[in-house]
C-alpha cells in the first residue's frame, strides 16, 4: 500500500474547507495546509484535521504556492485538492482502492474533475487532471493562474472523479493578476495568453477578449490550443449577437477537428437565435448523431452533446408547429435531467396540451 501526503493551499476557505478535508480524511496519511493570507477561521477549522499548517506569502502565483506545499510533503504520493472539492463516497473508496493496489512504478496519477453537477448531481462539464505523483519525482508547477503539473514518467488514469463544488466567486481575481503580471513586464506564455483571453470573456470585457484570441491563433499553438480560441472567439461574437460572424470561427475548427458537440452546439444555437429554425434542427440533429467524446484532457461541457440539444430541439420543433417531435425530444430531455427547470416547465405545458 502506499502513503499519500494532501497538499492544498487555500485562502478565506471556512465555508467549504471542512467539507473538503472530511471527505478525504479516511485516505490520506498526511495533510498540509499552506496559508496565504486568510482573515476568516480557515486555519483555526484546519487544525481540527492536522498540525501541518504553513503560511505563505501572496505572491501573486499560484504555481509557486503549489510548489511550496509540495516541498513540505514527506510520503510517497502527493495529492492535491481545492478547498472547495470534495470526493463523495463513491470516489473515495476509489481512491482507497487505488491506495492499495497502485503499482509503485506509477508516476501520475490523473483523475476527472467534475466542474458542474446538473440537479441530479450528474457532471455536465468535466476535465482530466494529473492529480496524484510521486513525490520523489519533484515535478514542479508552471503558471500564474490555471497553473498545471509538468510532468513525465508511467501515467496511470484512474476513474476517480473529484467534485469541484464552487460556493465563493473568484470575481475578476485572475484578470487581476494577470493585468499585474503585464504591468510588470511579464511576458504571457501562449497558454497564459489564451486564459488572460477566458478571463476578459468572463469578465464582460468581449472586445478586449477579442484582440487577445487573435493574437493567439496566430501562435505556434498545439490543435487543441487552437481549436479552444477559435472557439472563444465563436463565443464572444454569439455574446455580441453577431451571430454570422461567430459562425465563421466556429466552422474553422473543422479544418483542425472533426466536430464536437460543443462546436456544433454553439453553431445550432446561433440559427435558434436568428429564428432559423430548420438550420438550427440540421445541427442539433447532427450531435445526436455522434459518438459522444470520451477524451476530457480539455474541459469538456457534456450536456452539449445530448441534453441541450434534445431541449432546444423541443423548442424548435415546436416554433415549426411540428408537436410530435417537440414533444419526443422533450422526453428525452427528461430523461437525462427530470429536475431541470425548464424540463419541469415543459412538462407542464405539454400535461395541458395532452388533456386538451
Amino acid at each position: 500500500m502506499i502513503t499519500i501526503s494532501l497538499c492544498m493551499i487555500v485562502k478565506d476557505e471556512e465555508k467549504v474547507i471542512k467539507r473538503c478535508l472530511d471527505s478525504v480524511i479516511d485516505v490520506v496519511d498526511e495533510i498540509i495546509i499552506i496559508d496565504t493570507g486568510s482573515i476568516d477561521n480557515t486555519k483555526e477549522i484546519a487544525k481540527e484535521y492536522t498540525q501541518k499548517i504553513y503560511d505563505f506569502k501572496w505572491i501573486y502565483d499560484f504555481s509557486k504556492a503549489r510548489d511550496f506545499s509540495f516541498s513540505k510533503a514527506t510520503k510517497e504520493y502527493i495529492l492535491w485538492l481545492d478547498a472547495d472539492e470534495i470526493l463523495d463516497y463513491a470516489n473515495k473508496n476509489k481512491l482507497l482502492e487505488l491506495k492499495e493496489n497502485l503499482n509503485i512504478g506509477i508516476d501520475v496519477v490523473t483523475m476527472e474533475t467534475y466542474m458542474r453537477l446538473d440537479e441530479n448531481n450528474n457532471p455536465t462539464i468535466k476535465s482530466r487532471r494529473n492529480r496524484m505523483v510521486k513525490a520523489n519525482k519533484n515535478f514542479k508547477w508552471t503558471g500564474y493562474i490555471h497553473e498545471y503539473i509538468e510532468i513525465d514518467g508511467n501515467i496511470y488514469d484512474s476513474d476517480i472523479g473529484i467534485i469541484h463544488h464552487k460556493v465563493k466567486c473568484a470575481d475578476d481575481r485572475n484578470l487581476k493578476i494577470y493585468k499585474r503580471n503585464i504591468d510588470l513586464g511579464n511576458e504571457l506564455s501562449n497558454r497564459d495568453l489564451c486564459y488572460y483571453g477566458k478571463e476578459l470573456y468572463c469578465n464582460c470585457m468581449i472586445d478586449e477578449a477579442i484582440k487577445i484570441f487573435d493574437q493567439v491563433i496566430l501562435k505556434d499553438i498545439c490543435i487543441e490550443e487552437k481549436v479552444d480560441a477559435l472557439c472563444k472567439i465563436g463565443e464572444c461574437y454569439l455574446y455580441k449577437k453577431e451571430t454570422s460572424k461567430a459562425r465563421k470561427y466556429f466552422y474553422k475548427t473543422f479544418e483542425y477537428i472533426e466536430p464536437r458537440g460543443e462546436v456544433l452546439y454553439n453553431l445550432a444555437y446561433s440559427f435558434e437565435e436568428e429564428k432559423k429554425y430548420h438550420q438550427a434542427v440540421f445541427w442539433y440533429e447532427m450531435i445526436l448523431n455522434i459518438k459522444i467524446s470520451k477524451d476530457c484532457s480539455q474541459c469538456m461541457n457534456i450536456s452539449c452533446w445530448r441534453f441541450k440539444p434534445h431541449l432546444n430541439l423541443s423548442f424548435c420543433y415546436f416554433e415549426l408547429n411540428n408537436l410530435p417531435k417537440a414533444y419526443y425530444h422533450h422526453e428525452k430531455a427528461k430523461q437525462i435531467n427530470p429536475l431541470n427547470k425548464y424540463v419541469m416547465a415543459n412538462d407542464e405545458y405539454f400535461k395541458s396540451i395532452i388533456k386538451k
